[in-house]
């Protein structure tokens, strides 16, 4: 596969490469499965080797780092043609002053902040313009509504969150608007409501967890919306050297069945010689509703490695065997060796 080709989403006129950088790890904080976070050089080296090697999607939020992922984003990101690149960012949660933890970020220039969730127009127009100020570039092509699952929201995004987007997409503020969750079935529901551009699924389509595949991906091909994969290492289960050792799924430490599974389909990468990091990044790529797949980064040698993983050839008899072990759907699309 190549990491660097474009896929277009819909008629939006927004392409993204395959390979996207997501900015959870470059954002200077630890993230639920227990990976340290870059520090703020190696944070803007990582972008900048993102760009370098030919990454031209780049995915971030206010919720990263509390504004530092976006800071770090705009700093790197300022450098090159704005033309040359796609970013995406997150509305739903506002940031405020951090009164638990008062101070300042020196090397990002901003203080510290915390994210309360609001979905309401005002909320959603603010969030959107503080994060344009926050990476000091004149626009930003993907809008996505964050995680409205975790504070029970899902009422408030159909009668005031969504609309507002649609209006920002009507006012060409933004190209394209979607949702990124954790989970299919309310994004689903979102699609009886409104034409979403593109959804960002965390962890829900992967090598280990398929659950979206029956039901979610079929319909978002009915309806046009392109599926960017967040989350294909699962938490780091998928990408982990050891599955004796302590491993996370879905942010929290991985329950057995879990594990079980992963033991599974490393065996079977194991017997063809595969890097099972290769198969989590290659599988949710061949499905013609993924557009692409941004696993996060810390450091210039992680993009680099998870470009060439993606590069790397997989026989046809993985994939045989991982569905007649009943790893992954038989149906499942997968990429070919040919």
């Amino acid at each position: 596969m190549d990491p660097f080709e474009k896929v277009a989403i819909g008629a939006t006129g927004v392409e993204v490469t395959r390979l996207g950088m997501g900015g959870v790890f470059v954002a200077g904080r630890e993230h639920g499965d227990g990976r340290a976070p870059s520090d703020y050089q190696t944070a803007l080296a990582t972008l900048d080797k993102a760009y370098e090697i030919g990454v031209r999607y780049f995915d971030t939020a206010p919720f990263y780092g509390r504004g530092r992922s976006e800071r770090r984003f705009g700093k790197v990101l300022g450098r090159y043609p704005r033309d040359s690149f796609v970013l995406s960012t997150k509305v739903g949660r506002i940031l405020v002053p951090d009164e638990d933890d008062p101070g300042q970020w020196v090397e990002d220039g901003i203080p510290h902040l915390a994210a309360r969730f609001d979905l309401s127009r005002d909320g959603i127009l603010r969030a959107f313009e503080e994060s344009l100020a926050r990476h000091g570039l004149e626009r930003i092509e993907i809008l996505y509504l964050h995680d409205p699952d975790v504070a029970d929201m899902e009422a408030e995004a159909v009668a005031t969150a969504f609309p507002t987007m649609v209006e920002l997409k009507e006012q060409g503020l933004v190209r394209a608007i979607g949702t990124g969750m954790n989970q299919w079935e309310m994004p689903a529901r979102f699609l009886e409501h409104f034409d979403l551009d593109v959804i960002l699924l965390a962890g829900r389509y992967t090598l280990l967890d398929q659950s979206a595949f029956e039901r979610f991906l079929p319909l978002c091909q009915e309806r046009g919306t392109r599926i960017v994969v967040g989350g294909p290492y699962n938490s780091g289960i998928l990408a982990a050297r050891d599955l004796d050792q302590p491993v996370w799924f879905n942010y929290a430490q991985a329950p057995s069945q879990w594990i079980a599974k992963a033991r599974a389909i490393a065996a079977v990468c194991a017997r063809h010689g595969v890097d099972m990091r290769a198969a989590a990044l290659q599988f949710p790529l061949a499905h013609p509703a993924v557009a692409a797949v941004i696993p996060g980064a810390a450091t210039p040698e992680q993009v680099v490695e998870n470009a060439a993983l993606i590069e790397t050839s997989i026989p046809d008899d993985l994939w045989r065997e991982l569905a007649a072990e009943g790893l992954v759907p038989r149906e499942a699309p997968v990429p070919s060796a040919g």
